[in-house]
């Protein structure tokens, strides 16, 4: 395999001089991956499998008209790029407005720093499945059912344009999710853990407290009170913090979210106050290490580090070469895809929010009554509106710790949410187990990142319930 994708080259800039005078725009990107995906449930083994693929797509832009065509077998290459072409020229009756990129040839791999995926045998991975399996389900009999998932990637990916540029980068992704619900009588709770690396396999291995973690909070939540609803001052730890900027601040910095909802643009203006002249926000695949990170984007774009947020004011927003060149802003690198199969939407890297200098037991100072939140269960946005589910949360009296409680949702208007940050943390914590849904491509690789949070007047509880989806 790793010779017909090398061969493909030369065919790939051939096709692109020969096809490129007849369209704005001709991309075509080659893609090569190897994978394992493996899912226990109660211990017994749904998914045991490894796969490797080849195929590519086609984009082609005329008079801002889009052609795609994707293909598995190298030998429909060429009726890809026709069929592509054709498309746009069909379909193209206005202006292509695509940010200036310099081309360029070259050959990029990201190092790991310890063990391949792909020299560890089937065997053993399952064997690390069914060893984090048996943690969950032994912690309690009031275990009723647990879950665990690995998958790993390698992928290739060749990208040529008609523009000059030849890209050929390499990566590998792994990814370990955890799960436990327990049940006493008609009380069900969950407890939820997910790590990742672009590293190294060892990394997802000696990970048994974690796990563990995961189905004790399960069992201890059984015999917790549900916490009283109401409107709270909160303090949330990092990895809240780096859903809270991924969900609900991050898609909305997405530009082809603004572009097409005029009313959206017009409240993501550049210079609109979001926060505290302490909030920094920042997003960028330039950063190394993260799962979120890469060299070029899916377009040829450069990785870049984008400050969204500046002293609480909005300065920057995610782009791909389409929607820097409507908005006539300059493009970030943010244009990706989940594989060939799919064109490259604007998606995040990775998100996060500066630290801060504010002591994180100070945080808790003067609140008569609060929640502090670890963690999460699960999240959700509907546009500027966001729901999360804390992993664990205990009650603050008098700028103190109290009891743990339970069913924690947090709510809220992103804008306000914002704005009604009251300190912030001198901590920080990277989490990497981020996998990020939009368009239908589910999963992409993203990190997400912050300190601890106060947030006055934050809904707790199932108030906002009347516009849940």
């Amino acid at each position: 395999m790793a010779a017909s994708i090398d061969q493909a080259k030369a065919q790939m800039q051939e096709l692109c001089d020969r096809w490129g005078g007849r369209v704005d725009y001709l991309a075509i990107r080659l893609e090569q991956s190897e994978g394992t995906d493996i899912l226990l449930r109660g211990g017994r083994v749904e998914t045991l499998s490894e796969a490797i693929a080849i195929g590519g797509h086609v984009r082609a832009c005329y008079r801002g008209g889009w052609g795609f065509a994707s293909f598995n077998a190298l030998e429909s290459l060429v009726s890809c790029v026709e069929a592509a072409v054709a498309a746009a020229r069909l379909v193209g009756d206005d202006e292509t407005l695509l940010a200036p990129v310099a081309p360029i040839t070259i050959t990029r791999r990201l190092p790991l720093t310890g063990k391949d995926p792909r020299s560890i045998p089937l065997a053993r991975k399952k064997a690390l499945c069914s060893h984090y399996a048996d943690l969950l389900q032994g912690v309690d009999n009031r275990i009723a059912t647990t879950s665990v998932r690995y998958t790993d990637v390698a992928q290739r990916v060749l990208l040529a344009t008609a523009e000059g540029t030849l890209i050929d980068q390499a990566w590998s992704d792994m990814e370990m999710r955890f799960a436990a619900t327990a049940r006493d009588g008609d009380t069900v709770q969950t407890g939820r853990e997910t790590t990742g690396s672009r590293k190294a396999y060892e990394d997802l291995e000696g990970l048994d407290s974690q796990v563990r973690g995961a189905a004790q909070r399960a069992v201890a939540a059984l015999d917790l009170p549900s916490v009283h609803g109401g409107t709270y001052e909160v303090v949330i730890d990092p990895i809240l913090t780096g859903l809270f900027v991924h969900e609900a601040f991050g898609h909305l910095s997405e530009a082809d979210m603004a572009y097409e909802n005029p009313d959206l643009l017009e409240s993501m203006s550049m210079g609109r106050r979001f926060g505290p002249d302490s909030l920094q926000i920042f997003d960028g695949a330039a950063p190394e290490g993260h799962r979120g990170s890469y060299f070029y984007d899916d377009e040829g774009t450069p990785a870049t580090t984008t400050q969204l947020i500046q002293d609480g004011v909005l300065v920057g927003r995610l782009h791909s070469r389409e929607t820097a060149g409507k908005l006539g802003e300059q493009p970030t690198g943010n244009a990706r895809c989940l594989n060939y199969h799919y064109s490259p939407l604007v998606r995040m890297t990775n998100t996060w929010i500066e630290r801060g200098s504010t002591p994180v037991n100070d945080l808790f100072a003067d609140i008569k009554e609060g929640v502090y939140a670890r963690n999460w269960l699960e999240g959700m946005t509907n546009g500027e509106m966001f729901t999360f589910t804390a992993g664990e949360a205990w009650m603050i009296r008098n700028g103190q710790l109290a009891e743990p409680v339970r069913d924690v949702t947090l709510s809220g208007n992103v804008f306000r949410t914002l704005a009604d940050i009251a300190a912030i943390g001198n901590d920080f914590y990277w989490d990497e187990s981020g996998g990020c849904g939009k368009g239908g491509q589910n999963g992409l690789p993203v990190g997400c990142g912050g300190p601890s949070l106060r947030i006055r007047n934050v809904v707790v509880g199932g108030e906002a319930d009347d516009w849940y989806e």
